[in-house]
């Protein structure tokens, strides 16, 4: 059975508030604990009024405090936007609290626009240190080293576990030369899923942390009782994705009939090339596109962003992915 996750943004729909967007965050991850996901992460954006998960250790500890065995991680720390000695210090408060529990995974991407990293203080080229950055971080979460004058308190001796996140080659390449798991951001930016998994596993070289390549997918998934119910809700999300190209930053929005009534065709080419690892429909058509994803990618784990403005559909919508993905099995992984 392929294990199932969820990447988590609070989102704030209209009508309603940001306090509550972070409860309900808090209430599925409750949820997706006792239907037995591996894990929900939460991803670091920035200056975006829909997305609550800005301070995400903030909000790993949040979602943390309300569940006791499920995995809580960042999906991810944009790390140029940090120095590695306070994401240690961060991480490493989280695994004292939640031991045994806490993902970290690293992107590069700053997670916002321009003018928001000078707000965060950073250089805009702090990017082209990301493998240091990692390496740094990974020395500070490591047990103390004679001699070592910088310590991360807590944060040292944690082994927090580290991923490497992206969505191009560059990101697949790291992970494999420091022999670390991998998360695909393919749910956004699907266009060199297959190259860079493949790029992954080939060049994959074993570390202390990982012995064998590990590739966790990203991928869209809005599962409803039909395919009828499920392309209505997944309306949400596509208008969201318009209103990117439009450069407005709207709250999430209620479902609409007719999508192509909102968007332009444009808008509607361009959404289509970022949401083309979606999966959108009824108990056999999820199931039917997930064993089509499975084949494809052979991913040792998926995780899954399935936004939608009612969020006791979008609860159903994960017991639904659960519940077909019990009688999904998963597809052996090749050796290239």
């Amino acid at each position: 059975m392929i294990p199932l996750s969820i990447l988590e943004l609070g989102r704030v729909r209209q009508g309603s508030d940001r306090r509550t967007a972070l409860d309900e965050a808090r209430a599925l991850a409750v949820h997706a604990e006792n239907l037995g996901y591996r894990r929900i992460w939460v991803a670091e954006h920035h200056n975006m009024p829909a997305v609550t998960t800005s301070a995400t250790s903030l909000v790993i500890a949040h979602l943390a405090a309300g569940t006791k065995t499920i995995r809580v991680g960042a999906g991810g720390i944009m790390l140029p936007n940090h120095t590695p000695y306070v994401i240690a210090e961060q991480f490493g408060t989280l695994e004292t609290l939640f031991p045994g529990r806490i993902d970290l995974g690293l992107g590069r991407a700053p997670g916002t626009d321009p003018r928001t990293l000078r707000a965060l203080r950073r250089d805009p080229n702090a990017a082209d240190e990301f493998p240091q950055d990692v390496l740094e971080l990974q020395a500070y979460l490591a047990p103390v080293e004679p001699g070592q004058r910088v310590e991360a308190v807590p944060g040292s001796g944690t082994l927090v576990p580290l991923w490497i996140l992206g969505s191009s080659l560059f990101g697949a390449q790291l992970a494999a030369h420091l022999g670390l798991p991998y998360g695909f951001a393919s749910h956004f930016a699907p266009q060199a899923l297959d190259m860079a998994l493949q790029v992954y596993r080939q060049r994959f070289e074993p570390s202390a942390q990982q012995e064998v390549p590990y590739a966790l997918v990203g991928v869209n998934i809005i599962a409803a009782e039909s395919d009828e119910e499920a392309k209505r809700l997944a309306t949400s999300q596509q208008m969201s994705f318009a209103d990117i190209f439009r450069g407005q930053r709207n709250l999430m929005q209620p479902p609409i009939e007719d999508i192509d009534q909102y968007w332009t065709p444009q808008e509607k080419i361009q959404a289509g090339q970022m949401l083309g690892c979606s999966i959108v429909g009824g108990p056999d058509t999820v199931r039917a596109g997930i064993e089509a994803f499975l084949e494809r990618t052979r991913a040792d784990e998926l995780m899954i962003v399935s936004d939608m403005f009612d969020f006791q559909k979008r609860l159903r919508s994960f017991e639904i992915i659960r519940e077909v993905c019990d009688s999904v099995e998963r597809a052996p992984t090749r050796d290239s």
